[in-house]
């Protein structure tokens, strides 16, 4: 039986949250966190790098890029931090070029607009980051984004890993800031080809929090 590997997640809105939760895995001696820095801009990105530098954390499997992050910012979180997968968004598609070398380290992450590009191709990369309650909403809305992960469905190669946030069923919506653990519940209803190995969390939540939130998601989910 396929076992999966949920990790926890430096995230937030500015550097300030993002150092919050540095901190907080230092305190709590963990060295091994994902990394979301989609909506810093550079000078706030290199304040989190210098951050890190000093923090215990020796690995980061998962970093959420950003459109206007270099070759050279992705290759110095490679090398530092021995990135497995950086995920990517549909539009990134237009700048993927700037990221030669990288592109089968690359993960997609599809909307929920109901469009999908003509040169989004995720054969060209390394495969699917399914957003797991961006898909529980687009199956609900049955548009463009649900059909192109779900046609290939089959190629379970491409799926390889996860954002993990919480989802609100009554106005179908993916949540950013969970509640409750029932705002999880929607794990139970997914189908299993959309899971990847690593499961990284996409929330705001404090660490503690997350650490709190873990072990129930595992036990739904495995």
């Amino acid at each position: 039986m396929k076992k999966y590997k949920i990790i926890l997640s430096i995230t937030g809105d500015n550097y300030e949250e993002c150092l919050s939760k540095i901190v907080e895995l230092d305190k709590f001696k963990i060295e091994e966190a994902a990394l979301f820095i989609q909506r810093l801009k550079k000078r706030e990105r290199e304040k989190v790098y210098i951050a890190l530098k000093k923090s215990d954390i020796k690995s980061i499997p998962l970093v959420h890029l950003r459109s206007d992050m270099s070759r050279d910012e992705i290759e110095m979180l490679d090398k530092t931090y021995n990135v497995k997968y950086f995920t990517i968004h549909e539009d990134h598609f237009d700048v993927i070029g700037n990221w030669t070398g990288y592109l089968k380290k690359m993960y997609l992450e599809m909307s929920t607009d109901d469009y999908v590009a003509k040169n989004v191709k995720v054969e060209k990369i390394g495969g699917f980051c399914v957003d797991l309650a961006h898909y529980k909403k687009q199956s609900v809305l049955n548009n463009q984004d649900y059909k192109y992960v779900y046609d290939r469905r089959n190629d379970l190669k491409l799926f390889v890993c996860n954002h993990l946030s919480g989802y609100d069923p009554k106005n179908n919506m993916d949540m950013h800031l969970v509640k409750s653990k029932k705002d999880f519940l929607y794990l139970k209803e997914l189908p299993d080809f959309v899971f990847g190995n690593l499961i990284a969390f996409e929330i705001n939540n404090s660490i503690k929090k997350q650490l709190s939130l873990k072990p129930y998601i595992e036990s739904l989910i495995n």
